[in-house]
């Protein structure tokens, strides 16, 4: 008979397990304890979305709508595109679903998303987000509130020491269609010069040759006009109350007149976190208001603004995480009385204390399975003088919470 051949994991995703998932869980977990913290609500929206929701959002030319969609036609011809972000698709859900009556609204969310890229370290083609929205609210308090609040994640994670906010205004319309107009000017007068990538961005997007990565674009990028000379008094009025506001709040933060988001709902701040930890590829959150994305997408002119993250870029930050402590393994030495730990550990499980039950193998090697579990304590059940014996054998009880000690003791007694 022929070996069956396994299939192996696509190119591009992961298994996340052991410390990678110990890493990711602790991402999860404090972005969920800061999202309480500044009362915003969780929301969850589908992983795949009719094509034009990200088409129309993220604009034909970027290279995410452009190179990177996984994008395919249902059994009814309908193209549906997997999420490779998460913003289209709340904005499309704040519209379609009627949420306009809760306004502002202060929303997060998390989980896999779907680019297809070069894998390398740090990159994946499913991975996860996290993400944070304020639809609804046009005052740059909701600019300073998301920065604090992806400021704040920072620090609980213990990844703030190294990572810099980068800032920048994208002015409002007129700022924008009159530094659009410079941008023009000045990179037609290099057309010769320009990648190939570049001179389509020239035609449809020509913000976006500003973060081009290619040699070639470089100089004459870097000698771009700035859009301070083309900024309204409201656009600069609107810039220093954010960064005032982040100045108030304690906030660090730099500016980079270079940071642009390229499509033309985009209005006002654009950010990014960065480090230097990750290699080249150094953003480790990133955002920006999108105050026309909403009418782009049919609904109502409504200002947003928001921010996401990627959980596995943030985890290879932190610091190597503790594995998750077992406070008591409750040891079953004698077949027949299986029942009596599975009545225990439940006991101690409904109590709060975080147990595990030894009742399978040879009876005279599960003591010594239960201690290679390195649990704070361990209860042992035997017969004894044909009675049943329940016997506590301390191995470090100065390291259980003294509550949970109690528990088990409580526990105990109750058998």
């Amino acid at each position: 008979m022929a070996r069956i051949e396994t299939p192996r994991r696509v190119r591009g995703t992961q298994d996340i397990f052991g410390d990678e998932q110990r890493r990711f869980a602790r991402v999860v977990e404090a972005f969920e304890h800061v999202r309480r913290l500044y009362c915003f609500q969780q929301v969850q929206v589908p992983v795949f979305e009719s094509t034009g929701v990200f088409a129309r959002s993220m604009g034909e030319t970027s290279d995410v709508v452009s190179k990177e969609m996984y994008t395919f036609p249902d059994r009814g011809d309908e193209l549906l595109t997997l999420r490779p972000e998460f913003t289209a698709g709340i904005c499309r859900a704040y519209i379609t679903e009627g949420w306009q009556q809760y306004a502002p609204l202060k929303l997060t969310t998390h989980g896999p998303v779907f680019r297809y890229e070069r894998p390398q370290k740090g990159r994946y083609r499913q991975f996860h987000q996290i993400d944070a929205e304020i639809i609804g609210a046009a005052e740059p308090q909701a600019d300073v509130e998301l920065l604090t609040m992806a400021d704040q994640l920072l620090k609980e994670l213990g990844v703030a020491e190294g990572v810099t906010l980068q800032l920048n205004t994208l002015g409002d319309a007129e700022t924008r269609e009159a530094w659009r107009a410079a941008l023009v000017a000045h990179f037609e007068a290099h057309r010769g010069e320009l990648s190939e990538d570049s001179l389509t961005r020239l035609e449809k997007n020509p913000m976006r040759i500003l973060d081009s990565k290619d040699p070639r674009d470089r100089p004459i990028a870097d000698s771009a006009p700035d859009i301070d000379a083309y900024l309204t008094d409201e656009a600069r009025a609107f810039f220093e109350a954010v960064t005032s506001g982040l100045d108030a709040a304690g906030v660090a933060w730099t500016r980079n007149a270079r940071l642009v988001r390229g499509l033309d709902y985009y209005r006002h701040t654009a950010f990014e976190f960065v480090t230097d930890r990750l290699g080249a590829q150094g953003t480790v959150l990133a955002g920006g208001r999108y105050d026309g994305l909403i009418g782009n997408l049919g609904g109502p002119e409504t200002p947003g603004v928001g921010w996401a993250a990627g959980i596995e870029r943030l985890g290879m930050l932190l610091a190597e995480p503790e594995a998750e402590t077992l406070q008591v393994a409750v040891v079953v030495e004698r077949n027949g009385y299986e029942a009596k730990g599975v009545e225990m550990v439940a006991a101690l499980r409904r109590a709060g204390v975080v147990a595990e039950l030894v009742a399978t193998g040879s009876p005279k090697k599960r003591y010594d399975k239960a201690v290679k579990l390195n649990p704070a304590e361990i209860v042992s059940i035997d017969v004894r003088d044909d009675a049943l014996s329940i016997n506590r054998r301390t191995l470090s009880a100065d390291t259980v919470d003294g509550d949970a000690v109690a528990a088990v003791m409580a526990a105990l007694a109750a058998m």
